[in-house]
């Protein structure tokens, strides 16, 4: 990029970054309110840049967004500043988000819980936002929680910066420690709208009455964006989105030049090629609207729409002299699932569904455009696919946004994505946090060292939690959450994040129980159910329709079991005094589309139609799937 000699004094970028759950979002609502971006009869929801059904349904962000803050606050000298918020998601399995989100800013408002204080996502972001050499300003929300220690949160965010700055500086010298560390520190509660740079005492609101100290800190601590007065036009593709009026949006930063409305603009492709384009519409972001616009200058961030292939990480330059910035790079992922078309033969009873493996392909390649961390690979059968991403919640949220759109598919048991080095095959590796109440911790420890776990640290805040630190390779990590709740009744909070790759760790028991696999298709009935009821769990109800190969409970055994569970009662004109008891029936347990894709074996897949999400055996015929056993166990 050229040498910067100016800057927009008007505008602020800044990302909020945070763990999961530490309000983000709920921060960035009382910033828009506060600034009057909701119209006055505007009915406002909680949570608004939370905007997808799945995002609300989870209480997570799964996409990056943007909003725009006009503030004309006592900081603002009696000028406006426009302030860029970029909401993050919290999850690391959304990394590419973050990663993304970061390429459009000038710096970071680090987000930090009053009570669990920096956990692995916060350690996550934060090291991005180092490496990227952005400043950090540290807000500690929720002070008003009862169990709060807000000294003690200050100090541990700022041990982790201090680490992370060293790690850093032994790869890039160049590193200003000194500046890395001077870090504002803004206390805050996102959910009363109030802020102050004075600590409140544990578990009480902040002095000032509204977020006026935050506004100060972004706008003199967060650098104005700088460009070249005399550069070419340079404006980064950051992100995607679409409008039924004018088709695909492409977000952008503009790091010099200006970009007008009618423009035509030299677009630097991915594969190295440039082409001339018109910019037929051009948007800014006003609050939670987008508004058209005449031009744009360095610094702001737009949509343009005209441009129909356009995809995340190329250029708009000046087609005169073209100077392309450089791709967005993010980790390689981790977890790997097969996602192919419904083989079962309760394929296309959905009317509407969408069954072809082409429809299939072409909703795959879609998500490739706007989701820079997965990768789709060919596999040896024609109509599947191995779809590669961060974890397994990334995975199951494309699984679930497609059959809400109507796919039927069938998704195999998620796998690790595994290197060679030096003649050895390693696999990926996770550092991971878990809190849970004392009573738990022994169960919680034989459940880690099961999945290869090795504890790392181990505090004792003295509040009857502990918190536990390990080192567990991804592949135990598969299929872990749900056992983790169970055994913590509900009560731990695990997080993990990436943390590079070690040597295979050899075998790990996923699961100690067998499957209860249908042995013929028709109708479940009660009478069948009663009589296996002792045999385990079922995943069915009375008059659900199952075929054969289907898995219709967990066995109580370690094997799996073949069974009628379409068995009818023979009639006889005898009356009976000990007649069919159905009040008996334990009712079935109803399994989630991640709950499902944890419990399925090597051997086993989940059927998922917009109606029904089914587990089966990936060899349906009792009798092939015995050979096929045999001849593995040979192997």
């Amino acid at each position: 990029m050229t040498t910067s000699t100016a800057r927009r004094a008007d505008l602020r970028n800044v990302a909020i970054v945070a763990h999961v759950d530490h309000g983000k979002t709920t921060i960035v609502d009382a910033m828009l309110q506060q600034t009057n971006a909701f119209s006055a009869h505007g009915e406002v929801e909680e949570r608004v840049m939370d905007s997808g059904d799945l995002e609300r349904e989870k209480g997570i962000t799964i996409l990056a967004k943007n909003t725009t803050v006009f503030y004309d606050g006592p900081s603002a000298h009696g000028e406006t500043i426009t302030i860029n918020v970029i909401d993050t998601p919290g999850h690391a399995d959304f990394g590419g988000e973050v990663e993304r989100g970061l390429s459009m800013v000038d710096g970071v408002v680090l987000l930090v819980d009053a009570s669990e204080g920096p956990l692995p996502q916060t350690r996550f972001v934060l090291r991005k936002a180092l490496e990227a050499k952005l400043p950090v300003i540290l807000v500690v929300n929720k002070v008003d929680r009862p169990d709060a220690r807000i000294e003690e949160v200050v100090g541990e965010s700022m041990d982790l910066l201090l680490g992370l700055a060293s790690d850093i500086a032994e790869d890039e010298p160049d590193l200003d420690l000194d500046a890395v560390l001077d870090v504002p520190v803004v206390y805050a509660s996102g959910r009363a709208g109030r802020a102050s740079l004075e600590q409140p005492e544990n578990g009480a609101l902040p002095e000032g009455e509204d977020l006026e100290p935050l506004f100060r800190t972004i706008i003199e601590r967060i650098p104005a964006p700088s460009y070249d007065p005399e550069g070419v036009l340079q404006a980064h593709v950051t992100n995607l989105d679409a409008s039924p009026f004018l088709g695909r949006l492409a977000l952008l930063r503009i790091f010099n030049g200006t970009l007008k409305k009618g423009q035509t603009v030299a677009w630097a492709r991915a594969d190295g090629q440039l082409k001339n384009v018109r910019i037929s519409e051009l948007l800014a972001t006003k609050g939670l609207e987008r508004v058209p616009a005449e031009s744009a200058g360095p610094g702001e961030i737009v949509a343009v729409a005209g441009i129909e292939d356009i995809t995340i990480g190329e250029t708009l330059t000046d087609p005169e002299d073209p100077r392309p910035l450089p791709r967005i790079t993010v980790d390689d992922p981790a977890i790997s699932m097969t996602i192919g078309i419904n083989t079962s033969p309760l394929a296309g009873r959905v009317k509407g569904a969408k069954v072809t493996a082409r429809q299939v392909k072409d909703r795959l390649d879609k998500e490739l455009i706007g989701n820079v961390s997965i990768k789709v690979l060919p596999t040896e059968r024609p109509d599947a696919w191995e779809v590669q991403g961060r974890g397994e919640l990334a995975l199951a949220i494309l699984v679930e946004q497609m059959r809400r759109e109507g796919f039927e598919l069938t998704a195999g048991k998620p796998q690790v994505v595994t290197r060679t080095v030096d003649g050895k095959v390693h696999e990926p590796y996770e550092h991971m946090t878990i809190d849970v109440p004392e009573e738990y911790l022994g169960a919680v420890t034989q459940l880690m060292a099961a999945r290869k776990g090795r504890m790392e640290g181990m505090s004792n805040h003295g509040t009857g939690w502990v918190r536990m630190e390990f080192r567990v390779p991804s592949r135990g990590l598969i299929g872990f959450r749900t056992r983790f709740l169970t055994e913590t009744r509900g009560a731990g909070i695990a997080s993990s994040y990436a943390d590079g790759y070690e040597p295979w760790a050899g075998e790990i028991e996923y699961r100690t129980n067998g499957s209860l696999v249908a042995d013929r298709a028709g109708a479940v009935t009660p009478f069948a159910m009663i009589n296996l009821q002792e045999r385990g769990t079922f995943f069915v109800e009375p008059t659900s329709e199952v075929y054969e190969g289907m898995i219709v409970g967990e066995n109580a055994r370690a094997d799996d079991m073949d069974v009628n569970i379409t068995k009818e009662k023979k009639l006889t004109n005898m009356r009976s005094s000990t007649a069919d008891s159905f009040e008996n029936l334990t009712p079935p347990k109803k399994l989630t589309l991640e709950e499902s894709l944890e419990f399925a074996r090597e051997d086993e897949c989940v059927e998922v139609t917009p109606e029904a999400i089914r587990i089966r055996k990936v060899i349906l015929d009792a009798n092939e799937r015995l050979k096929a056993n045999r001849a593995r166990a040979r192997a």
